[in-house]
């Protein structure tokens, strides 16, 4: 099978950025160490909405890169402790989480 490649959107609750973030920095050394993703690392960036209203000040949101090895790996994530450990307290601190499969085009 051909890897897969996830662009994540984590969205926190107000107040909940600074959980959330350390919970998106752990995600990458959880899922690497189930052998589930390839050798290229994650790449996570926080984003800002751009408002035309300065009163309307969004919280921030973390966007994820990555690569599963396979189709297989987030089913198989999901029966692993370690990255549930990781995938469970997310959902405290979410407002929104968007998982999306990206493939390159050209």
């Amino acid at each position: 099978m051909k890897p897969r490649t996830d662009l994540v959107i984590y969205k926190p609750k107000p107040g909940h950025e600074k959980e959330l973030e350390a919970l998106v920095i752990g995600h990458w050394p959880a899922i690497k160490a189930t052998g589930l993703v390839t050798d290229e690392a994650a790449r996570v960036w926080r984003a800002t909405e751009k408002s035309r209203d300065p009163q309307k000040q969004e919280p921030p949101y973390f966007i994820e890169i990555f690569t599963w090895k396979d189709e297989k790996g987030p089913e198989v994530a999901h029966q692993t402790p370690a990255v549930m450990a990781v995938w469970e307290p997310m959902g405290a601190h979410l407002a929104d989480l968007r998982i999306m499969r990206i493939d390159e085009v050209g």
